[in-house]
């Protein structure tokens, strides 16, 4: 039956991190300049490194490398000659202020021309019919628009639709941000040296990476104290994954209560309580409005009910459990108001924090930053939410998603869960973590309400609150692959696949049976 499932993706041979553009620039030159690895050295791996990739996803066809005045134009020529070793077809169009006698083909015969004058019909006949491209123009230190001679140079190649490698990152985006300040290459696939770049990782700059691939090329071991955030691998995330004892019970295998959904909103509690029961909690205790009590219990006879309007029910379930789910479809009127002030002044739980319930702390009606010092909190906003929290807009937040994420933690002091394209956890005095699980067919109504119960049980199971949103991002995400129903996922198909996703021991898979390849990801979905 295994086989029947989609490969586990993405393959990730070693923790790895997400270093912005200046953060890769600096562990160059610790590299360089501390350890003492030549930087000619680094430049050689790069490019041969990439060529030998290429080589296997592309054994035919013309090369058209596109050069810039970097470090990405050398990587760049050492591929041209490497593939002109071995007997490729390849020429080199310099897009910039450099050298048509570069050193670094050692005396290849690969023919270098200038961009100038090329015109549209040019650069396609220099590709000719089947050809490719490689894009070494610009690199990781971009900061704004590419120049007028850059970004004709990828106008150009994006116009010749054909199939583009990018050198370390598509040129045009920012390695930071992940914005695209002006023209961009459409990569099929991008070769990173190290790691991934923090904004190939991030929309919009994601959907022009294509296929991410990170290789090896004799870095020294990085500290990843120099890098604000790592990508949550497979292997990563099941390392954290509770295991059980053979002579266990439910009450030592995580009880969550889930405090959720006001009249009319019986789904979001059901689906609260099936995703922490699907994700392996042992006990799952509910209270919701009275109206929904029998469609609850209907729906899940598992978990118990507890009635709101009996405060030594909802008291006795806080001391009976280990984590606590709160907000999903719950209101901000009167009732919510009274059940959040139960949570927060009964036993000191650890707490999911989510939907309505983040709207009653923007309101004011609920304080994270005073609960925060007494027990773990684990907040879940999307960017609408999340805007409200900071005082400020969507549009804002999604510009710089990674500076909105830790302006909130250093406000509130609790870890935080901003869901999005990819979702990114942060923690006090913690790095970034990057969702690597995430794609477009998990937007649908219901799904954070999945991924609270997931989280809740995780927390209850004993993970702090950080690594039980990184966590339950990568198993909602994998169970979200592993339903195969595409745009037509929905969150009842995430949470029956959630079993499967608990029980795979991967690393991921990856056809480039390549030593030196380190993460090898798809494009974005």
């Amino acid at each position: 039956m295994a086989g029947l499932y989609p490969p586990l993706r993405p393959y990730a041979r070693l923790s790895v991190l997400a270093p912005t553009g200046a953060e890769a620039a600096a562990l160059d030159k610790t590299a360089i300049d501390t350890v003492g690895v030549p930087q000619p050295v680094l430049m050689e791996n790069a490019g041969r490194s990439a060529a030998m990739i290429l080589q296997r996803l592309r054994p035919k066809g013309r090369v058209v490398g596109v050069v810039g005045s970097g470090n990405n134009g050398g990587d760049a020529l050492v591929l041209l000659r490497t593939l002109r070793a071995w007997g490729r077809d390849v020429i080199a169009i310099v897009a910039a202020e450099r050298s048509l006698q570069d050193p670094l083909l050692h005396g290849w015969d690969v023919p270098v021309r200038t961009d100038e004058g090329l015109g549209a019909e040019g650069w396609r006949d220099l590709v000719g019919e089947g050809g490719l491209v490689v894009d070494g123009v610009l690199g990781t230190g971009l900061r704004g628009a590419p120049r007028e001679r850059q970004g004709a140079a990828i106008e150009n190649i994006n116009a010749l639709g054909c199939w583009v490698l990018s050198i370390d990152v598509p040129s045009g985006i920012d390695a930071a941000r992940g914005a695209v300040p002006g023209e961009a290459v459409q990569a099929a696939v991008t070769i990173a040296f190290g790691a991934p770049k923090l904004g190939s990782l991030l929309h919009p700059a994601r959907s022009f990476a294509g296929r991410l691939i990170a290789v090896e090329i004799a870095f020294p071991p990085w500290n990843s104290k120099a890098v604000a955030a790592r990508v949550v691998t497979p292997a990563w995330a099941q390392a954290r994954l509770p295991q059980r004892e053979s002579d266990t019970h439910k009450n030592a295998v995580g009880r969550v209560l889930v405090v959720a959904g006001q009249r009319g909103m019986a789904g979001a509690a059901v689906l609260v309580v099936r995703a922490a029961l699907s994700a392996g909690a042992g006990l799952v205790r509910i209270c919701s409005a009275p109206e929904n009590r029998e469609i609850v219990q209907s729906a899940v006879p598992e978990a118990i009910y507890v009635d709101p309007g009996d405060p030594g029910a909802l008291k006795e379930a806080l001391e009976q459990c280990d984590a606590v789910g709160l907000g999903p479809g719950l209101g901000t009127g009167a009732l919510a108001q009274d059940l959040a002030a139960t949570v927060v002044t009964g036993p000191l739980r650890p707490l999911v924090v989510d939907a309505d319930a983040l709207n009653l702390a923007s309101e004011g009606k609920l304080d994270l930053a005073s609960l925060a010092p007494t027990r773990a909190i684990l907040a879940t906003p999307h960017a609408g939410e999340m805007a409200r929290l900071l005082g400020t807009d969507t549009g804002t937040v999604q510009s710089d998603r990674i500076a909105a994420l830790q302006r909130a933690v250093e406000a509130h002091g609790t870890a935080l869960l901003l869901k999005g394209a990819p979702s990114l956890v942060g923690a006090p005095g913690s790095e970034v973590l990057v969702d690597c699980q995430g794609s477009s067919d998990l937007a649908a109504a219901g799904m954070g309400d999945a991924l609270t119960g997931v989280c809740a049980t995780l927390m209850a199971q004993g993970l702090d609150a950080r690594d039980a949103g990184a966590v339950g991002l990568y198993l909602t995400g994998r169970a979200a692959r592993l339903a195969g129903r595409g745009p037509a996922l929905t969150p009842s198909d995430v949470i029956r696949c959630l079993p499967d996703a608990l029980g795979e021991r991967s690393q991921g898979v990856s056809e480039l049976d390549l030593p030196f390849v380190l993460y090898d990801a798809d494009p974005a979905r």
